[in-house]
């Protein structure tokens, strides 16, 4: 299986801060592609909202009937509705690409932030100030045929991090 194709932007705000994003989600970039993103989002707000409706209606916690699917939320048992209605809120909630950065600033540290595997996760920060950095290497290593980058950050003695932070 082929790895997710990678892209890779920089940003540098100022001369003594840089950030490095990867990214395996396919940015958008003509009018086709752009209304396909926005007709999956919208698809998938709704597909929540009708999900989350439908167990309300299971709870009878809604006055409203709409019909075929108050009739159909009835008639399913608890046993068959639980599961695909937390399954569909899975994939519903499911972010589908993976995104890391690095910030660097000069003389303050380095922030490595992660996205989360679902839309309603926050993403996870972490700082590490340059104090408690002893030393950072990057290293290549080879897997099929590309090269594949990692990048090693060792903490000073006695900071309580662990040796390799990132």
């Amino acid at each position: 299986m082929a790895p997710p194709h990678c892209r890779l932007s920089i940003k540098a705000p100022s001369p003594t801060t840089i950030e490095y994003t990867v990214s395996t989600a396919s940015p958008p970039e003509e009018l086709p592609s752009y209304c396909l993103h926005y007709l999956t989002i919208l698809i998938r707000i709704i597909s929540g909202i009708l999900i989350l409706y439908a167990l309300c209606e299971k709870l009878a916690m809604t006055p409203l009937a709409v019909g075929l699917l108050s009739d159909w939320v009835r008639d399913v048992s608890w046993g068959r509705f639980a599961p695909l209605a937390a399954a569909a809120l899975f994939l519903v909630t499911r972010r589908w690409h993976s995104e890391e950065s690095l910030l660097v600033l000069r003389t303050l540290g380095i922030q490595t932030t992660t996205l989360s595997s679902s839309y309603l996760l926050p993403a996870t920060t972490r700082f590490i100030p340059t104090s408690q950095i002893r030393d950072t290497f990057i290293h290549e290593a080879f897997r099929g045929f590309e090269v594949r980058f990692y990048l090693f950050s060792f903490s000073a003695q006695g900071t309580g991090l662990g040796d390799v932070i990132i």
